[in-house]
This record gives C-alpha cells, sequence and structure tokens, in this order.
C-alpha cells in the first residue's frame, strides 16, 4: 500500500507547513489597509430630561 509509505508524504506535509509558516504570514504583515481608521471625539452628547405632556 502506497500511502502508507511515509517518504514522499512527510516531505510534502514539510514543505506546505514551511509555506503556511514562512510565506503567508510575510504577505499577511505586508499589508496595508488604504483607510487608516480615524479615532472617534469622545464628546459626551448633552441630554436634557423630557417632560412628558400627561
Amino acid at each position: 500500500m502506497p500511502q502508507l509509505n511515509p517518504n514522499p508524504w512527510f516531505m510534502i506535509l514539510a514543505l506546505s507547513w514551511m509555506v503556511f509558516l514562512i510565506v503567508v504570514p510575510a504577505k499577511v504583515w505586508s499589508h496595508l489597509t488604504p483607510n487608516e481608521p480615524t479615532p472617534m471625539n469622545e464628546e459626551k452628547h448633552k441630554t436634557e430630561p423630557w417632560d412628558w405632556p400627561w
């Protein structure tokens, strides 16, 4: 049964993990967002009590 022979499959597993651990994070870290988020204004809203008409 050739699928039980670990010789070619171990190298495929090791190389695929090397791609995931080296190449993919480098591409993700180099990504820049087009619009940097700006902080929201922290001014508190002025609230007034509402007198009910009844």
